[in-house]
C-alpha cells in the first residue's frame, strides 16, 4: 500500500526539503519511498521524475528494454507513443501553456517500456528525478562529488525539494502509523486508495439510482408494450375473427397473439443487450481515452437477470390481451 506525502503550504514554499525525505527514508518501517518530480511533458504526455525502485514497484519486469541509468534515459508507459531508442525532448508545461524548446539541447533516450498498469501511468515517461532537477537548474541531490550514478542515497543538503514522496511499508499496519506520523503542519500523507475507495462508494450510489431506474423503465415499457398489443388485436380483429369463422379455435387465436407478443418482446430484449453491450464498450473506451484510467465495463450476470426478469414478467402478461382477443364477439368483429 502507498501514500504520498505532499506540501499543503503556499507557493513560498512548495516542496518537500531534503531533511523530510531523509526522514521518510531513515524510518525503519519504510521499504520503499521513491520522490516525485513533475512539471514537464512530450507530446500530451507527463515526464516524471523518479526512481529505479518506483518503476519496479509499480510495474514489476519491464515489457520492453531496462530501466533508465544515466540522467539522459527514460523509461515510457506502456500507452505512451514512444518507442524504444527514440529521443525526445522534454516542453516545459502542461496542456496548451507547455513551452516546446524551453529545454533545447535536453534530450532524452527512450531505453524501456513499462507492461500495462491500467492507471494512469500508463500514460507517463518517467526519468531519473536527478534529470528534472537538471533541467530546471537545480542541484542534482548527490552533492558536490557526484559520478552520475542516479537513483538514491539523495545528500539532504543537496535535495532540491519535490512535490510529493511516495511511500510503501513492508507491513499493512505501518501505512497507518506512516500516515499518522507524517501527517503534520507542512506535510499530509494520504492513502490513494482510500480516495479510489470514496470514488467507488460514489460510484456505486449512483449504480443503485440507475438501477432503479432501470427498473421503472421497464415497467413502463412493458406498460407500452401491452398497451400497443392490445391496440394491434382491435386493429386486426376482423381478421381474427374471420379465422374463427373459419373454424379456428380460440386457443388457435390465443396462440397466435400470444406468439406474436413473445417474438416482439424477446427479439427486443435481445436488441436491447446487444445495443446495451456496444455501448459500454463504447463508453468505455471514451472514459479511458479521457481519464487515462482502464475501465473494463463489462453487462455481468445481474444485468442478464434483469432483462431476463423483464422478459419473463412481459411474456407472461401478453396473455391477457391474447386472452382478450381469443374471447371477442366473432360477428360483431365481422360487422365491424
Amino acid at each position: 500500500m502507498l501514500f504520498a506525502a505532499v506540501y499543503l503550504q503556499p507557493a513560498d514554499v512548495p516542496l518537500l526539503s531534503g531533511a523530510v525525505y531523509e526522514e521518510v527514508t531513515s524510518h525503519e518501517r519504510v521499504s520503499i519511498a521513491a520522490p516525485l518530480a513533475f512539471g514537464d511533458t512530450v507530446d500530451g504526455a507527463p515526464v516524471v521524475g523518479t526512481t529505479e525502485g518506483f518503476i519496479d514497484h509499480l510495474a514489476g519486469d519491464l515489457a520492453e528494454g531496462r530501466s533508465f541509468a544515466s540522467v539522459t534515459e527514460a523509461v515510457a508507459g506502456a500507452r505512451v507513443p514512444l518507442a524504444v531508442g527514440a529521443t525526445f525532448e522534454p516542453a516545459h508545461g502542461v496542456g496548451a501553456a507547455a513551452e516546446e524548446g524551453a529545454h533545447e539541447g535536453e534530450r532524452l533516450t527512450v531505453v524501456g517500456r513499462m507492461a500495462p498498469t491500467g492507471s494512469p501511468w500508463d500514460r507517463a515517461v518517467l526519468v531519473p528525478v536527478e534529470a528534472v532537477w537538471l533541467v530546471h537548474g537545480l542541484a542534482s541531490g548527490h552533492g558536490a562529488d557526484w559520478d552520475g550514478t542516479v537513483g538514491p542515497p539523495f545528500d539532504a543538503a543537496s535535495f532540491p525539494g519535490t512535490p510529493a514522496i511516495l511511500v510503501s511499508a513492508e507491513e499493512l499496519w505501518a501505512n497507518y502509523a506512516l500516515r499518522s506520523e507524517f501527517t503534520r503542519d507542512n506535510v499530509m500523507a494520504f492513502f490513494p486508495g482510500a480516495v479510489l475507495s470514496r470514488l467507488h462508494g460514489l460510484l456505486g450510489d449512483v449504480r443503485e439510482v440507475m438501477s432503479v431506474l432501470a427498473v421503472v423503465t421497464q415497467v413502463l415499457v412493458a406498460a407500452g408494450v401491452l398497451t400497443g398489443l392490445v391496440i394491434l388485436t382491435q386493429l386486426y380483429a376482423q381478421r381474427l375473427a374471420l379465422l374463427r369463422a373459419l373454424g379456428a379455435p380460440a386457443r388457435f387465436v390465443l396462440g397466435l397473439v400470444w406468439c406474436y407478443a413473445a417474438t416482439l418482446i424477446l427479439g427486443g430484449a435481445l436488441l436491447g443487450v446487444a445495443v446495451g453491450w456496444a455501448a459500454t464498450v463504447v463508453l468505455s473506451r471514451v472514459v479511458t481515452a479521457r481519464t487515462d484510467v482502464l475501465v473494463t465495463a463489462h453487462i455481468g450476470w445481474s444485468e442478464l437477470h434483469l432483462v431476463a426478469g423483464f422478459a419473463t414478467v412481459a411474456v407472461t402478461l401478453a396473455l391477457l390481451p391474447a386472452l382478450v382477443a381469443s374471447s371477442r364477439d366473432v360477428v360483431g368483429d365481422l360487422r365491424g
